[in-house]
């Protein structure tokens, strides 16, 4: 029985302290040609399963046909994320003209 609670406490351990940030970037034509940037929240639920409010990066990027998205999870996104123990799971989307 001891055996058994300290391996589940070590990978409880690990799976908190192992977790990351996330993000991931689009290039869109030539990518980012200056140095403007807009950010919009996203809002998910459950984990991120059930979107909310989600961004439109072609809108925020407006007429400009060469630009980047970059859509990552803060740490004051993760640190949301822990304190609603996933209900609530925001992301920000940066578009860079």
């Amino acid at each position: 029985m001891k055996k058994t609670l300290r391996m589940m406490t070590v990978a409880f351990t690990a799976s908190i302290l192992l977790t990351s940030c996330y993000s991931y970037t689009s290039v869109v034509g030539k990518g980012a040609l200056g140095t403007q940037k807009v950010k919009k929240w996203n809002h998910y639920f459950i984990e991120g399963l059930a979107p909310g409010n989600i961004s439109n990066s072609r809108a925020m990027a407006g007429t400009t046909e060469n630009y980047t998205v970059e859509t990552k999870q803060t740490f004051v996104n993760g640190l949301i994320a822990a304190v609603t123990f996933g209900i609530y799971t925001p992301t920000v989307t940066t578009v860079t003209k």
